[in-house]
């Protein structure tokens, strides 16, 4: 079990065009740690840091080296979605950010809590979090306070806001995907948050498979608890994945298969196939 990792955002949420202005920074040859990548990048000291972040916790970067994905979505030439304005785009973050795991919130939210409750208050959240934090090979990672934001920069995230206070609010960068509601008030006067269930029709068959590629992390076949946690990743149930999969098992052919066989379901994977020209198709359809 790797350890836990909070904070890093320096609270702030991640804004629609950081990711895209961190990884021209970094393709410049700039460095964050450099004095003057304040005036380079245009914002406070920081939201520097906080780019920083962003871009590791999306997986856009390792050890502030930019990986394919970023040139691949990112780069001013060969970019397929530079502005982040493909819906699909934002499936592909969201599943990035918590599949990496460099942000550890987001998957024990998406996958581990998730698998438990289709709600939550920030209150249930941060004792969960606490809870999973018990464990020895999680000790002293846990401190209230930075959960505690960590939590509200989530939300921050991924909630729409309700009032107008700050346009700020409305400029983060997986608002669109509707993926954490508001809901009623509980007995303590607490906020719910409610899971919206996603349809198969929301996301491309092409990041599906982007996603089986990733998860199997060089495996030949994708077991079933691992669908599963891709379901949950995606707020969909198992049976639209399953309809997502054999959507791109039947567009793509010779390339997955899924299987159920007894009550045994898999995914196999027929021949290697480089994910990013299975994106590339879906782009190139748009």
């Amino acid at each position: 079990m790797s350890r836990y990792s909070f904070s890093g955002h320096e609270s702030f949420q991640c804004k629609s065009l950081w990711l895209k202005k961190g990884y021209d920074f970094l393709l410049n040859g700039d460095r964050f740690s450099k004095t003057d990548s304040v005036a380079i990048l245009g914002v406070g000291k920081n939201m520097v840091s906080s780019i920083r972040f962003w871009l590791r916790a999306f997986g856009l970067t390792k050890q502030d080296e930019l990986l394919a994905i970023a040139k691949f979505l990112f780069d001013s030439e060969t970019g397929r979605d530079q502005y982040v304005q493909d819906i699909n785009t934002l499936w592909l973050l969201h599943f990035l950010i918590v599949s990496a795991k460099e942000a550890s919130l987001y998957n024990l939210l998406f996958v581990e809590y998730k698998r438990e409750k289709r709600e939550f208050t920030k209150t249930e959240l941060q004792n969960f979090i606490k809870r999973k934090c018990s464990v020895p090979e999680q000790k002293n990672v846990y401190n209230e306070n930075t959960v505690r934001k960590d939590i509200g920069v989530l939300l921050k995230n991924y909630v729409s806001p309700s009032d107008l206070k700050s346009i700020e609010d409305f400029s983060s960068i997986l608002l669109e995907l509707n993926l954490i509601q508001k809901g009623a008030k509980g007995k303590d006067n607490e906020v719910y948050y409610v899971f919206r269930e996603v349809s198969s029709s929301e996301i491309s068959p092409e990041v599906i498979l982007f996603a089986l590629y990733y998860i199997a992390n060089g495996d030949k076949t994708i077991s079933f608890d691992k669908l599963m946690e891709l379901s949950l990743t995606f707020c969909t149930p198992i049976v639209s994945l399953i309809q997502l999969i054999q959507s791109a098992e039947k567009k793509y052919p010779g390339l997955i298969a899924y299987a159920d066989n007894s009550g045994v379901k898999n995914v196999q994977f027929l021949h290697n196939f480089a994910p990013f020209s299975i994106l590339e198709k879906y782009y190139e359809q748009q």
